[in-house]
């Protein structure tokens, strides 16, 4: 069996890459706690400038494992949850190289990523409400302050799929790239990245986050608490069964 996350180091650049292409990257609870584990040891190691997230294949992430969703979800942090606050607390500049699908996760992630790269083909998509759900990821602070009021009820509400370029103009993609070309671009800002000092870079990346992390904090809470409640209702699993036995 492959491993679902394969860890690849450059000098001072870690890439982090989802590896169940089979399953569109889909991310299972073994996967989010590889990742949780390897965010952590990158914060604590002071001779890394940046971390490059990347799906194996033609997609980013197609999501959580809905199958994981089914079997329920105990008292305490998800594994999802593991992630995101290990993603939210490195001072460790993250890029993220995004083709093909980016769902549900796989787009709140991106609101704590630094630099975040989108194929022009790519499809975006955050359907919590049509699985029974609610944002996750800080979503419900973040993406009204990035896209605005109107946007953010179109992406959260409706679930809308948006392209690259409505991703760029809404200041949740950096710059879009031609179908292929994110890594290579990821990886270019990173070498730039490893280039600077690098006490001076991740300090100035923690000064960035530091006025709203308080903020981000208390609303990753409250949305993990409706979250688990959500899992728990039939309308949800109602909603995971209609999805799973479409495929």
């Amino acid at each position: 069996m492959q491993d679902s996350l394969i860890v690849q180091r450059d000098g001072a650049v870690l890439q982090l890459t989802i590896n169940r292409p089979a399953r569109r990257n889909a991310l299972d609870i073994a996967t989010y706690h590889a990742l949780a584990e390897q965010l952590r040891h990158a914060s604590e190691d002071s001779s890394l400038s940046a971390i490059i997230l990347s799906g194996a294949g033609e997609h980013f992430t197609a999501g959580n494992d809905l199958h994981d969703f089914q079997a329920g979800r105990p008292e305490g942090d998800s594994a999802g949850m593991t992630f995101l606050r290990a993603l939210i607390a490195t001072d460790v500049p993250v890029i993220a190289a995004v083709e093909g699908y980016a769902i549900g996760i796989g787009v709140t992630l991106l609101q704590h990523c630094d630099f975040v790269y989108v194929a022009r083909n790519a499809t975006l998509r955050i359907p919590f409400v049509a699985l029974g759900l609610c944002p996750e990821g800080a979503s419900s602070l973040l993406l009204p302050r990035l896209a605005g009021a109107r946007k953010a009820a179109q992406w959260l509400l409706q679930g809308k799929a948006f392209s690259a370029d409505e991703a760029q103009d809404a200041g949740l993609a950096t710059t879009v790239t031609e179908p292929g070309e994110t890594l290579a671009m990821a990886k270019q800002v990173a070498a730039a990245l490893a280039a600077q000092p690098r006490e001076a870079l991740r300090l100035t990346k923690s000064m960035l986050k530091r006025a709203d992390r308080a903020a981000i904090t208390e609303t990753l809470e409250f949305e993990a608490t409706q979250f688990r409640a959500r899992l728990k209702t039939q309308e949800a699993q109602d909603a995971f069964a209609r999805f799973l036995n479409k495929r």
